[in-house]
Order: C-alpha cells, then structure tokens, then sequence
C-alpha cells in the first residue's frame, strides 16, 4: 500500500495540496520549469501520492464520460476503456479519481484535438485506504482547458452486492443461470470504472456494452444501436444520459423478458424480471405507469427520460435502487404473484415503486451535495410513498401505515446513541450507516410534520420551486428552507396569509396562531440536532402549563446523567390539540423550554398533538392519563383512531422511559375490547405481544403462561370472528394475518386446529392447493412443527418460483422448536445456495426471534462475524440489522456483559459502527424495564385473572 502524504516535488510545477484550495489559490500557478511545458521522465519511485483527504480534490470536474464495457460471464469478469472529458479549475499535473479493485493497464491524457500530451507512458499510482488513484501528466493540465482522460481496466465481477456484480437464478427444470448487474450507491462505481465517484460531481455518460447474443442489455437510457463485431458479439450503444451523480449509473446483462406500456406523457415504462417470473410482473406495470403519471403532475416537471425500466434482479442486499431510467428491485419487492401474494405483499410493492419513482426527482434531478444530506433523498422518497400511494391506490390505506414509521423513528431517536438527521459522514463506512431509520423514517416524520404545519399547497408549491431551481444540480439542507420559506415572488406577495417579501417580514414567511416563524431556525431544531422532544402536560385551571425535554429511553429522570443529557436541547414545536368543547384543531408554536396555553375552565380533556401531525411525544401529568383512560372506556370514538394509537405509543413509550407506571398504560388499553379500527388494536395487541417475546426468553415459565392465557381471554371475540380467508378490506385482512398468527403462536386451540387442517389439506394435494394468502405463513408455521411438515416445506422452499411463498416459508421453518433445524437453516443461508445470500440477515433475524434460536442466531453471529462482513460489508444495512436484530430482547446483565465482550473482541470494526452503540443501549433499556416492570406486570396479570 502506497503511503499517503502530501506530495513535495520541487521538480513539478503545479501539484495538489493536501486541502482543498481556497478561491484565491485556485487561480494561482507556477510557470512550468520545463521551456516545453513538459516535465522530464519520472519514474513511478520518484512520485508520492498527491492527495491525502478522503474527498477528492475540485481541480478538476468530470464532463462526459464514454464508457465501453464487455462483461464475460463465462469467466466472470470484465474489461473496459473510459474516456473522461475533464475540465481543468486550476493547473495540475495530477488527476485524482476513484477505483476499488480494478487492474489498471494504460491511462493516457489527450487535448482537446485528441492529441496525446505524451509519449510516455503516464504513471498511476494507487491509495487503496481512500480507493483513490493518481494519474501524474508530466505536461501541466492548464486552468481552464478541458482535456479527456482515457483509462484501460480490467475486474473480476464482484460476488456480493456491490458494483459490477454476479447473480444467478434457477430455473424451474434446475438450471443455473448468470447474470451481471450493478449497485453503486453509496460508493460503489468506482468498483465498475475509473470516475469521480462523489454525488456533487455530475456528468454525462454514453455507455457502450458487449454481449452475446443470448442475452440482453440495459442502461440508464434507451439503447440507440446495436452493432456486430468480432467473435460473434453484439455492441449496444446507448443514448447519452442526463447530467447524473455516479451513483446512479447503472447496467444489467442478462435473459429476462419483459412487459412494455406506455405513461400519458410518452415515457415507456418497461417491467423485467427471469422469464417463468414474467407473469408476476403485471402488477408493478401498472403501477409504475399510475405512479409516473402522478409525480409528473405533482412535481409540475415532466421525466426526463425517454423510458423507465424496473428489474428484478434474483439478488439484491436492498429493497430496491433508484439508478435514473433503470431502478432495480429485489424480486420481493417488485414482482406479485395472484396466487401467493398477500395483500401486505402488494402494499408492499406498490410502495417500494413509489419510493424509487420519487428518487427520479428527489435524488437524481436534486441531488444532496454530499452524503451527510441524504435525507434530502430517502426522507423525501419515503414520505412520498404515502403521498403517492394515498392518491393511487386509496383501497390500500397506506395512511394507516405511516404512524408505525414515526414510531419507528421514535424508538430509534429515543436512545442516546442516535443522530442529527444532517451528520457528518466521510469514509465509506460512515456514508452507509446513513442509510438508516433517522434518514429515512425520521426524515419522513418531520416532512409530514412540516407539511401539516404549512398546508398542502404551501408545502407542494416549496418542494416543486426546490426542484426547478436545483434541477441537474446539487443541494444542501439549507436550500430546501429557503424554497420553502420563498414560495412566492415579490410581485406575488399576499399579505397576512403566506408569504412575505424580505422588505416586509424580517422573519420568514409563514403565518402559525397569529404569528409570523422563522422556518430555517424552527427546522433547523429538527435536522441539526439528535432526539425526540416529550412534551408534559399539566393543567392549572384554565391553562395548560407545557414542558419540553429530550425524551430518553435509557436514562431516567432521577439519575445523575439526566440533566447533562438534557443540556443545550430545545425544539421549536408546533403543538396542535383538540378539546371537548370543540371539534377545532387548535395550533401553538412551542419555542421555550417552558410554556402556557389558555383552553378554559369549561374543557374536561384536552388531546396534544392530533392525528401525530407532529413528531414528538406528550406526558399527561397530575391524573391526566386517568382523564386519557377514562375517556376512551366511555367514549372512544371522540377521538380519531389516529388519536388512539398515539396516546397507546406514548403511554408505554413513558413506561420504558421511567415517566408511567406499567400498570397505568395497561389500564389505558383495556378499552380495546370496544376497539372497532384495526390501527389501535394492533398497537395495543403489538406491547402485550413484544412483553410475551421478551419474557418467554427469560424462563419465566408461569408469567409467560399467565400473559398468553390474559392475551387470549382479553382478545378472544376478536380472534374468533377472524375466518381463514382473504376477503375483507385491507385493515380487516391485516388484522387476520395479525391476530390469527399470535393466536397459534401462542397456541390457541382453535387456531392450531384449523391451520393443521388447512395444512393437511396442502399436502395431500401434492402442495398444489392455493392456501388463502393472509394466512398462508400461520399455515406453514404450524405445519412446520413436525419433521414431515418441515420437510415438505423446505422441499416446496427449493423450487417455489414465487418470492412471496418462499419468504413465508422461511418464516414458518425458522419457527420449528428443533434447534437442529434451526441450525441447518443458518448453515444454508451462509453457503448460499438454497436460501440466498440476500435472505441471510432476515434469516438470522428470524431465528434470533424464535425463543429456542434466542442465542444461537447470537453465537452464529459471533462465529461468522468475519464471513458476514465480507458478505455485506461494514456499515451496510444488513449487518446494521445483524447487530441490533439479534441482541434486541436481550435483558439480563449476563446478556450485556456478553454483547460488551463480543464488541470489544472486534473493536477495530465495532468502534467504526453506531450500530454497536445502539445495540447496547437497547439491552440496558430492557434490562432497566425488566428491573422496573416485571413485578409490576407479574401483579397486574394476577389480579385480572382472579
């Protein structure tokens, strides 16, 4: 490894510093030494690497990249030549890009007129730590010239998920077929060929791909021609894309087939997947064509592209990549199979499609500068999973959804190892850790919570003036206020309601109760600071007295650390609430650490925070959540479901953190039997169900057995009205999947008995008969509790085509009390071959769940730690899930001293992961609730079985 430092040659005239110039020292050169301009030959030994900092250097900007490549997937490798138009900012000798594993034969430097600048050959010298190279020209590249750097590669295609990589799929008669595809963001370009591979560096690309003839090949746009050459090989040339970040080029060699329509605009939208996998993609088609047609008209700017391809590639680490013009998707989330998909499987899909179809604006017009932004992309697509859905697919409720993010942001954002959605991010690593619940769910929540806070219209008209004016371009946080904050022009200028001109408003623009906001320092709070505000309330009379504070889930109140973790924390929070007396949503901006709002002596109950418009937590002080229990066992209907499942989350999100009693939020929910919306019965089902999984792994055999026997007794009328069958609206079909899965879990008898039934049934039909899709995985689950049952399933595993059957399969064997089983499943994910690299992590997971696969999941992570890096990669979603998923019920000192033990053991990769943080602070959370709540709930249950 060559070692970094900044280069000191006297000889040279002109080379990178060590920082990025100022604008001053940008425009600065020395006269070359040389008459000719031309330096005399340096041998590779005389020259240090130039540049020292993990960003590259802005002396130079890609322009257009010409990029020919010719995958072998016979050899499983790939040659390419590149050809980069570069345009020069300030003298250099040096060009300083981005490659990760590529040979690198020849690089050359041509003028403009395509003449080589010289006859040697140019020396590249390699700092594999930063997966940078440097190219030295012994003639000087001139400031403001543009010059075209030509570079020969070679690679074997990567066995991962990263770059340029293989896949491979079966077919139904037990073929094996290949085929390469890529993934590149975050930083994984510079794997496939030589670039600048940061976002803020945009170019053009025209790619070129040689292939055989008994495959196909696509990019980022329409291919324009296809030529013959030599040995039989065909060349497609593909039209030059759009201004793009690297990260978003993209390129599939393979065999599949596809379904065409076209959008109302013109734009083809073409669906691929393997081709006995062809009829599963009629769904996402139709989709995709509704789903382009509405952001068009949305974001009031047309797609750029002439078509939209979506693919379904057979492995693939994430849900799916957002590459302009070429989205690719793991088949889970873009394929649907009638027969086998359940109605959760097509929420499913059709969000995912919205989610990659708002990223051709969010994301790849608009990109963020750089990566410590990247909620401008991932918060943006996933709130628009839910605008988009809404206005598409109504009969889909996805509405109902969107609290459950916010609760996952919460719980996330609740333990001191969190981050500001804006954080800094510079190696590799770091970048991918970004990837995570704050910038996706967290970034979502606070966008609900500001386009509630602005209106609709306000906040579209924001986002759309956001996209015209960073088209092509990049942005920070910052700009995203200001778009918002100038929604109209001078002339436009419409006193009193939203928008101000700077001459009339020294604050910004927007009218909230009566008074004008500064936006930029309100959402500042929101985006450069880590936490979740809770917010108390106490009534005094007529007022209602407010306190903010960072709400901690691992910390209490009573510690001594409390109060330095509150330090320097504070919100600006726009509280909304409802009263009694009026069916008004009344508005309060909260921007002090203590507040006051006059309701009236005549109000009984006053709700905070309504619908969860707002991203923050409430406490009810002095009898207030008495006031809160008593008013949903007399009249729950008063307030919204949304209302309801909110007070359940923060009523048993205070228990964890110290603030409420167990038995209070317990009380809260036993109105639930009156509960008609599935939304809050889920909730309120979901806390008892988490204690039940947590508890049955801790040998408390007789709690264990009193919770189950209260869970079936309190929701006995409701599990017994669920039939097993797929009719019903989506709420009521989730609620079957739901409860009728507990119910067997915790074995219920009627539930046992109707599932081995239908299981029975399945078998004798040679496995042919179509179980009814919302129950089908509580079917295979309880089928696999005996050997031939777990058999048969694995056998139907092997050679199901349909992803949706096989995911629910692998739930049911992962729920077999055989720890043989159990451990032969993990075997299968790690070799591959069977169950997919890509299910590896949701198997351990899945295992880690099961009370008798607790802590072998746990200790199969600590065998294979080595092998599931290599896999996934450090920082990467799957070995983030890894971490935390298999030590989140962990509850016992025993347990953390383990984990501590075990982090310590890797300490020059766990030190690197915020993961490792997160999931000691999730087991010293539940060892303070065990501590703090089991005799608490030992109690409670004693008394209501009485």
């Amino acid at each position: 490894m060559v070692s970094v430092r900044l280069l000191v040659l006297m000889l040279l005239s002109v080379s990178l510093a060590g920082s990025q110039p100022s604008k001053s020292s940008q425009q600065e050169s020395s006269p070359p030494l040389h008459p000719s301009g031309e330096q005399p030959p340096l041998g590779d030994d005389n020259l240090s690497f130039p540049w020292s900092r993990l960003r590259l250097p802005r002396h130079i900007i890609p322009l257009h990249y010409q990029l020919l490549l010719h995958p072998n997937l016979t050899t499983l490798s790939f040659r390419g030549t590149v050809q980069i138009q570069i345009d020069v900012q300030n003298n250099t000798n040096w060009v300083v890009l981005h490659s990760k594993g590529l040979q690198i034969s020849k690089a050359t430097i041509l003028d403009q007129n395509l003449a080589h600048l010289s006859d040697q050959v140019l020396p590249v010298l390699h700092n594999p730590s930063h997966e940078q190279i440097g190219i030295f020209s012994p003639r000087v590249l001139s400031s403001g010239q543009k010059y075209f750097l030509c570079i020969e590669f070679e690679a074997e295609l990567a066995e991962g998920f990263y770059g340029f990589y293989i896949s491979t799929y079966k077919t139904s008669k037990g073929e094996i077929r290949t085929l390469a595809s890529t993934h590149f963001e975050p930083t994984s370009a510079r794997m496939a060929f030589p670039c600048f591979d940061e976002p803020s560096f945009k170019a053009n690309f025209s790619v070129r791909i040689r292939r055989s003839p008994e495959f196909i090949s696509l990019s980022n746009m329409p291919i324009v021609k296809t030529v013959e050459i030599n040995d039989g090989l065909l060349e497609d040339q593909f039209a030059t894309s759009v201004k793009m970040s690297t990260y978003l080029v993209a390129f599939v060699i393979c065999d599949f087939k596809s379904v065409t329509a076209t959008t109302s605009s013109g734009v083809k939208i073409s669906i691929y997947a393997a081709p006995e996998k062809w009829q599963q993609t009629h769904y996402a088609l139709e989709v995709a064509v509704k789903m382009l047609d509405f952001y068009e008209e949305y974001f009031n700017i047309n797609y750029p592209l002439p078509k939209q391809d979506l693919i379904a590639i057979p492995n693939f680490q994430s849900g799916a990549m957002e590459n302009w013009g070429l989205t690719t998707y793991r088949e889970t989330s873009l394929l649907f199979d009638p027969l086998t998909s359940s109605v959760s499987d097509k929420l499913w899909v059709t969000m995912v499609i919205g989610h990659e179809l708002a990223h051709q604006w969010f994301g790849n017009l608009v990109t963020m500068e750089w990566w410590n932004d990247i909620w401008l992309n991932e918060g943006f697509a996933r709130y628009m999973e839910y605008i988009s859905v809404e206005a598409t697919y109504p009969d889909l409720k996805v509405e109902e959804y969107l609290l459950h993010t916010c609760f996952a942001a919460i719980g996330h954002d609740s333990l001191n190892s969190s981050r500001p959605i804006s954080s800094p991010a510079e190696n590799p690593t770091q970048i991918k850790e970004m990837f995570d619940t704050v910038s996706y769910d967290k970034g979502a929540c606070v966008l609900h919570m500001l386009r509630y806070f602005l209106t609709d219209e306000v906040f579209q008209s924001g986002i759309v003036r956001y996209l015209h004016k960073y088209s092509y371009g990049n942005a920070h946080n910052q700009d995203l206020w200001d778009s918002l904050t100038n929604t109209c022009s001078e002339e436009e200028f419409v006193s009193g309601k939203h928008c101000y001109s700077s001459s009339q408003a020294s604050k910004n623009a927007y009218l909230f109760a009566g008074e004008h906001l500064d936006l930029i320092s309100m959402m500042n709070t929101w985006t450069l600071q880590k936490g979740v505000p809770l917010v108390t309330v106490t009534r005094k009379g007529p007022r209602l007295l407010l306190r903010q504070d960072r709400f901690l889930r691992t910390v209490m109140p009573s510690e001594p650390q409390w109060s330095t973790m509150q330090k320097g924390f504070l919100w600006h929070i726009p509280l909304t609430y409802k009263t009694d007396v009026s069916s008004a949503i009344h508005r309060h901006l909260m921007t002090s650490p203590t507040d006051s709002i006059h309701i009236g002596e005549e109000v009984n109950w006053v709700k905070i925070n309504s619908d969860m418009t707002g991203y923050y937590l409430v406490h009810y002080e002095d009898g207030g959540w008495d006031v809160m229990t008593k008013l949903l066992r007399e009249n729950c209907t008063a307030l919204s479901y949304k209302d309801r499942t909110h007070l359940i989350h923060n009523a048993f999100q205070l228990v964890t953190a110290g603030h409420l009693p167990l038995n209070k939020a317990l009380d809260l929910i036993g109105y639930l039997q009156l509960e008609k919306h599935t939304v809050p019965l889920l909730q309120g089902l979901g806390y008892l169900e988490a204690f039940y999984h947590m508890i049955e792994k801790r040998n408390e055999i007789t709690l264990t057995h009193n919770l189950a026997r209260y869970i079936l007794q309190f929701f006995q009328s409701v599990i017994d009205q669920q039939t097993w069958s797929d009719s019903g609206s989506v709420s009521d079909r989730r609620l079957r999947s739901e409860v009728l899965s507990l119910a067997c879990h915790l074995d219920y008898p009627p539930c046992l008995e109707q599932a081995n039934q239908h299981f029975k049934d399945w078998l004798q039909s040679n496995r042919t008969l179509i179980l009814p899709t919302d129950v089908a995985e509580t079917v295979y689950s309880v089928g696999a509790q005996d050997e031939h049952g777990w058999a048969s399933l694995l056998n139907t595993y092997k050679n199901s085509l349909s992803e949706a059957q096989k995911h629910k399969i692998l739930v049911a064997l992962t729920n077999s009390r055989d720890t043989e089983k159990l451990k032969s499943l993990l075997e299968l994910g790690l070799e591959g071959k069977v169950i997919r690299s890509q299910d590896l992590s949701s198997l351990i997971l899945m295992v880690a769940r099961n009370p008798k696969g607790h802590y072998l999941a746990w200790n199969f992570v600590k065998k294979n730690w080595d092998k599931l890096v290599q896999k996934f990669q450090l920082g990467s979603f799957c070995i983030r899930n890894i971490i935390i998923g298999t030590t989140s019920q962990f509850s016992s000192q025993d347990d953390l001293n383990q984990v501590q033990s075990f982090f310590e053991s890797i300490k020059e990769e766990s030190s690197q992961l915020r993961a490792t943080q997160i999931a000691l602070d999730n087991v010293q959370k539940n060892i303070r609730w065990v501590q703090r709540n089991l005799e608490t709930l030992r109690n409670w249950l004693n008394d209501q079985m009485r």
